[in-house]
């Protein structure tokens, strides 16, 4: 089962993700921010105390999923698909693959758990025109979200820490 979590900038969407592998045995916490900057610091030692605890593995994996050794699990919190395409794009030896290659990770993950959450973010709402580069991250953030969903048992958006349903599949 893949559950996909969405929303803007500190809306709750990690408390939630988390909250949906409470009780959950085997758990790996993918982490694919890379520590740049002090900014990028705070918010991976804020995400650390808030999984504290949880009985989370952190594994720390910036590009290419796919390649994950990853033995068969209770679930799998990958966090942040945002970060991952960044990633991939603007890597040294980026190609026009990225969205793909990322898909392909996520197949990869979701053959390895009994339940797959999967962090992502809403981006390019505003409607603002920016660099060619911010562009083409922006269309390929889009792409990936509509297939990520369209992949998913469940989606659910954050808004403002309330958790909104906007697909279940697995509904009687």
């Amino acid at each position: 089962m893949m559950t996909l979590v969405t929303g803007g900038s500190k809306c709750g969407r990690s408390r939630y993700a988390e909250g949906l592998l409470e009780g959950v045995d085997g758990k790996i916490y993918l982490a694919t921010m890379q520590p740049y900057g002090e900014d990028a610091r705070r918010a991976i030692e804020r995400h650390r105390k808030m999984r504290e605890g949880k009985g989370f593995v952190t594994q720390e994996r910036y590009t290419d999923i796919h390649e994950l050794d990853i033995p068969h699990c209770g679930g799998i919190l990958l966090e942040c698909i945002s970060n991952l395409l960044a990633n991939e794009m603007f890597r040294e030896d980026a190609d026009e693959y990225a969205v793909d290659r990322i898909m392909h990770g996520i197949r990869h993950l979701e053959a390895h758990t009994e339940h797959l959450v999967v962090v992502t973010s809403q981006v390019g709402a505003d409607g603002l025109d920016y660099a060619p580069e911010t562009m083409r991250y922006i269309e390929n953030m889009g792409r990936l979200n509509s297939q990520l969903a369209e992949m998913a048992d469940d989606v659910t958006e954050c808004v403002y820490g309330i958790a909104i349903p906007v697909k279940r599949r697995n509904i009687c």
